[in-house]
């Protein structure tokens, strides 16, 4: 640093000004070497210590699969005036304790095991030059030798085997996603002769309380009994049942190979779920027959077999053929003769 280019302080009885000098680099302090340093055997004991930690961590994920399965999901524990859930506790207790001893042991690890020599880096451009990234990949490989994890056997394995059984209560839980779908999108509570009732009132529907250009939503005749039996089936049976209901002018509709009887003068009837993820939908857009799901945009033409005009979903909406009863009410020639809902694999 050149003199003119100094700090100055000016004096304040004479108002001189005094050069003053720059401050000198500290640079680093003397290094402080730990107990683990300079013993061998506080080393080892820090090194049990660690592996330790991750050996009772993969022990209580272990334990959390195991509670999981071995205690009752209604089982109550009581401690004084407060009460919880058993399983849920037992589950939380048991996780909560392993990721605790798996950051507390890497913590240990660190601490106590790894090397801990202060170094000075001078700063450089963003863009690494080859002998740069060189350097680097031999600085991380001199880090993976310092930090002991190839020759410490015992806490690479320790550590691997906690890792390793923290991952099953990952896969037991997805046992609470519920039941695996089976063949339960295939079938549906639709029928030969079942009603078509609107889902609000539960009243059947005649051809004549539809407009051109009116969309209803509705359900099966023979859904509002299960309400009475179990809720459970109840629920179930209507999230696949569920239908929308639309009229269209019978000169517009464009009915898929097949599909020409399936309507009653421009009444048609289609699965309310999407095809994409199994969102309902209803919002509808009568100059150009179109229905949108409001989950992800998937639109399809009604009046063109509720084929997908844009977005994810990948199948048209399947469609209940109708008929009228001998009373004028609308009812399904058939049940869905494909599987209603989101896609999946096995649908074909």
């Amino acid at each position: 640093m050149s003199e003119k280019n100094l700090p100055v302080k000016a004096d304040e009885h004479h108002g001189a000004v005094e050069v003053a000098e720059p401050i000198a680099d500290p640079g680093l302090e003397p290094h402080e070497y730990r107990i683990t340093d300079l013993d061998p055997k506080a080393a080892d004991r820090a090194e049990r210590q660690v592996a330790t930690m991750f050996t009772l961590a993969g022990l209580l994920a272990l334990g959390s699969c195991v509670a999981y399965f071995a205690i009752p999901r209604d089982a109550i524990l009581q401690f004084g005036p407060l009460t919880g859930n058993a399983n849920n506790l037992t589950l939380g207790v048991t996780l909560g304790l392993s990721l605790f001893l798996i950051g507390a042991g890497a913590i240990q690890w660190a601490k106590q095991l790894m090397v801990d020599t202060e170094v000075i880096e001078l700063r450089h451009d963003a863009n690494s030059t080859p002998e740069q990234k060189a350097d680097i990949m031999a600085g991380f490989s001199e880090g993976v030798a310092e930090s002991g994890f190839s020759r410490r056997k015992l806490i690479r394995r320790s550590l691997i085997g906690a890792m390793g059984l923290l991952g099953l209560p990952a896969v037991v839980l997805l046992r609470d996603l519920g039941p695996l779908p089976g063949r339960s999108l295939y079938n549906t509570i639709w029928a030969k002769g079942i009603r078509v009732v609107n889902d609000v009132t539960d009243r059947p529907i005649k051809p004549s309380d539809l407009q051109v250009g009116q969309l209803v939503n509705a359900q099966p005749a023979n859904l509002t009994p299960l309400q009475e039996e179990s809720a459970v089936e109840y629920q179930n049976a209507k999230a696949k049942a569920a239908v929308i209901v639309v009229r269209i002018e019978p000169n517009k509709i464009q009915a898929p190979a097949g599909r020409e009887n399936w309507g009653i003068d421009g009444i048609l009837c289609y699965s309310k779920i999407c095809t994409h993820v199994g969102c309902p939908i209803s919002l509808y857009e009568q100059t150009t027959h179109h229905v949108l799901c409001p989950c992800h945009q998937s639109t399809f033409d009604l009046a063109d077999g509720a084929k997908v005009v844009f977005g994810p979903a990948a199948r048209p909406l399947p469609q209940l053929p109708l008929a009228v009863d001998a009373e004028g009410y609308l009812i399904a020639q058939a049940p869905f003769d494909e599987p209603v809902g989101a896609s999946f694999w096995e649908r074909g």
